[in-house]
């Protein structure tokens, strides 16, 4: 474990679990109190809460089996391809497979010693591990940013 490999675990642990210091919240802040409705709600051409939650979550769970199996067979044309959502069950268990697959990315990040994090990403066309799993919590902040406008959107809708 290096000193690197904690500051990112902790970073990651920042946008989903605890945070506040980038964007004055974090993915379970967000997501604990809407409902099923609220997730898969449609405004205009955008995606929904629900469609950018399970798009974060397939790259996380994507990187956790490239852990395990030595193989990273994640395609950017299938991190969209959301499950119907039909109850709130669903919704409830994308949002508690979301943090605990954030919790398991961030504890096998911890892990991780500094010369693991300066080794390619399972290919050196991808970059190192530290670089990767930087854009992991640059990315979730993107779509953390997009969340928090559509729940003000639908909250709106529903005044």
């Amino acid at each position: 474990m290096s000193g690197t490999s904690t500051t990112v675990a902790n970073r990651l642990r920042e946008v989903f679990l605890n945070g506040h210091f980038i964007a004055n919240t974090n993915y379970r802040e967000q997501l604990q109190d809407l409902n099923w409705m609220q997730a898969t709600q449609k405004t205009g051409n955008f995606n929904t809460i629900a469609a950018l939650t399970y798009h974060i979550n397939y790259y996380m769970a994507g990187i956790l089996d490239a852990f395990e199996t030595g193989k990273l067979t994640i395609s950017d044309k299938y991190s969209f391809d959301l499950p119907p959502i039909q109850a709130e069950q669903d919704w409830q268990h994308l949002v508690v497979t979301l943090l605990s697959n954030a919790e398991k990315l961030a504890d096998a990040i911890e892990k991780m010693t500094a010369d693991k994090l300066s080794q390619p990403f399972f290919d050196e066309k991808y970059g190192t591990y530290q670089r990767n799993m930087e854009a992991v919590i640059e990315h979730s902040y993107y779509h953390l940013a997009q969340i928090v406008l559509l729940k003000k959107i639908v909250a709106d809708s529903h005044q």
